[in-house]
């Protein structure tokens, strides 16, 4: 039996995953490349972004597909390898297919590998807390954007080319802290117990739990049903996320770029306290409340958003950023929680990759929020989408437990349960 205190595990998963997010501060990393590159549309550098999610769900998919047969350490390994490979790629390029090979095939590959690797690894040694563990590792990938970005931007001179030196160091030190991350991480025995506290014999427990492989996940309602409240939830904060600059633009006619910057920042602070807030509440609460709750908040951040809107106040719009950033928050951990708790640990690098593929669908969101704003040059028509998809969001999440009443009423008369 290993001995390690099992919370030095979640540090290092979230010092992995801190740079492994690297990729979705593409946002802040491609000023510089565009200045550089005028003849690239802003169209052309946004692809590099939606090739980026595209390879991260290819990587994760290919991390869970052989999880069995191939350690986590490789993969942590292979990771630091490809985004070393795929940064000095990057900072050497003369053309957009070079960037679209460098950044969003190599790296968004190894981002989703590595993504795989540890919460499939770190999730094993926290059964008894699998939302809250899932939020703390995930917030290190929320915040990466914001906290990499504010760096990337303090360090990188104005000059132009001067990035490219910035993505040599980037590419080093997310490599160094990736292969160290594979030397220290190690999966528990097959024996393991987490200690048991007070705490945790609170804690709640999935009435409708079962093990089941990918093949037979499939086959739930219920793993569908989370697929489409995971695409719907992910697509609002996308959207959120994509069209932040424009909104503060809108309301805060006047307000320095500086001050926008900063306040767009706070989506992504926020993003990654509800992380952590909502695996815990997933924990606690349970399935029904924590994805009602999100749902709710959800709503709530498009009411604010429209009275920002109608009153001109930047204040208001503040709050709701805040608001919209925590809710984002909790649709990831969500996921994680979700898949761990009704299907089990034995399969969850696998099931979760499925899951995590949701991401290539919710991301079409900001490309509508972009098509509504373009014919009616207002961004109150992005908040009623917001409202809707949220509010499906509510149904989706009922239909949830209305199967699990279904599975439930089946086991306790022993038929088979199709959860």
């Amino acid at each position: 039996m290993k001995k390690t205190n099992r919370w030095l595990y979640a540090i290092v998963g979230c010092a992995v995953l801190l740079v492994s997010g690297l990729v979705y501060a593409w946002s802040v990393l491609s000023g510089p490349i565009a200045a550089e590159f005028p003849q690239w549309s802003a169209a052309q550098l946004s692809l590099t972004f939606t090739i980026v999610m595209s390879f991260f769900c290819v990587g994760s998919l290919v991390g869970g597909l052989l999880s069995s047969k191939v350690s986590q350490k490789v993969y942590l390994w292979v990771s630091a390898a490809l985004f070393l490979t795929g940064f000095l790629l990057t900072a050497n390029i003369r053309s957009i297919l070079m960037l679209y090979i460098g950044f969003g095939v190599i790296c968004g590959f190894a981002s989703g590998l590595s993504y795989n690797a540890v919460l499939g690894t770190v999730g094993k040694w926290f059964p008894d807390k699998a939302g809250l563990v899932s939020g703390i590792l995930l917030m290190g990938f929320g915040l990466s954007s914001f906290l990499v970005g504010k760096l990337y931007q303090t360090f990188t001179p104005d000059t132009v080319g001067a990035w490219r030196h910035s993505f040599v160091v980037l590419g080093i030190i997310a490599a160094v802290i990736m292969a160290v991350g594979g030397f220290l991480l190690e999966k528990p025995d097959a024996d393991f117990v987490p200690p048991a506290t007070a705490q945790s014999r609170k804690k709640y427990v999935n009435p409708v739990a079962e093990e089941a492989d990918t093949a037979t996940m499939m086959k739930r309602p219920s793993l569908w049903l989370l697929y489409l409240w995971s695409v719907l939830l992910s697509a609002v904060g996308l959207v959120l996320v994509s069209q932040a600059s424009g909104i503060a633009r809108e309301i805060g006619t006047g307000v320095s770029a500086g001050t926008i910057a900063t306040v767009v920042g706070l989506i992504s602070i926020f993003n990654g306290i509800g992380r952590v807030i909502f695996g815990g509440m997933f924990d606690k609460a349970g399935r029904s409340r924590t994805m009602q709750t999100v749902n709710a908040l959800f709503l709530v951040t498009a009411a604010i958003l429209v009275a920002a809107l109608k009153l001109g106040n930047f204040p208001v719009l503040v709050a709701g950023f805040i608001i919209g950033g925590m809710s984002y928050g909790g649709v990831t951990p969500a996921n994680s929680a979700f898949v761990s708790s009704y299907y089990s640990m034995k399969h969850y690098s696998m099931n979760l990759s499925v899951v995590v593929t949701n991401l290539l669908f919710a991301s079409f969101g900001s490309t509508i929020a972009g098509v509504l704003y373009d014919a009616t040059k207002s961004y109150f028509s992005v908040y009623l989408m917001i409202a809707g998809l949220a509010a499906v969001g509510i149904l989706v999440s009922a239909a949830i437990s209305l199967c699990d009443k279904r599975a439930l009423a089946r086991w306790t008369t022993g038929e088979k349960v199709e959860t």
